[in-house]
């Protein structure tokens, strides 16, 4: 059973899409109170080893639930129309982009042209996304000798009408970097790129680039370690 951004799926699908995704901002809000409780009656059912039938029960509850929530921020897989628009990258050059990192220099893809680039697009507020960093650390630090580099691309929204507010949300950003000790580059504004990059309507994202700028593989949402490992090997040609 996959539980994915249409809450409950109970086929096989053959889909490359992830289990594991958060719903970018800026788009519906969802009713917090709702999911947690939800999320809660789902926990409790499966701790407390209650049968099929009971669960059966609570599963329905909590359609019922989400049932009030808009599908937007929250979904746990990327929905059909954003993930084909992302994997037609695939073969492709990865469209050029020209960001702001954190000491405020402009950072374009071009200049990394003949390195292995995985471009991972990913939020402040994304939990998946906290788990993931861990991995991407490490595996940078193992591949950067043989030409690997992790572009860490905020997904974050940024307020360009109110200067003051605009400093608060970089520096935000900044500061979750810094708490993930994030030892590669982190660039400002990857909504901007939500056209060219399928939406990116569901976090994390990450795709993977070639020495010569070509998309070689594409991830929607948390994975896993090896599976991010086995895309930095194709784009490094392994």
């Amino acid at each position: 059973m996959m539980w994915t951004g249409r809450l409950w799926n109970d086929s096989d699908s053959k889909s490359q899409e992830p289990a594991r995704t958060i719903r970018r901002r800026g788009q519906l809000q969802v009713k917090r109170n709702t999911i947690v409780f939800a999320t809660f009656i789902l926990g409790l059912a499966l701790l407390t080893g209650a049968r099929w039938d009971h669960f059966a029960s609570c599963k329905r509850i909590t359609q019922l639930l989400f049932a009030e929530v808009p599908r937007g921020e929250l979904g746990v897989a990327a929905a059909e129309d954003e993930s084909q628009a992302l994997f037609l990258l695939k073969g492709k050059l990865a469209p050029g982009f020209t960001l702001e990192d954190l000491n405020g220099r402009k950072v374009s893809l071009g200049s990394f042209k003949g390195k292995a680039v995985l471009l991972n697009f990913w939020a402040t507020w994304c939990a998946p996304c906290k788990i993931e960093t861990p991995w991407l650390i490490d595996l940078r630090t193992r591949y950067a000798a043989q030409g690997f580099e992790v572009l860490g691309i905020s997904a974050d929204d940024l307020d360009r009408t109110d200067a003051g507010k605009l400093v608060e949300e970089k520096q935000r950003i900044a500061h979750s970097a810094e708490q993930m000790h994030i030892p590669y580059p982190v660039l400002f504004d990857g909504a901007s790129l939500s056209k060219e990059y399928g939406g990116l309507d569901s976090l994390p994202t990450s795709v993977f680039v070639d020495h010569s700028g070509r998309v070689v593989a594409v991830q929607l949402g948390l994975t896993s370690k090896k599976e991010i490992e086995g895309n930095i090997l194709k784009a490094l040609g392994k």
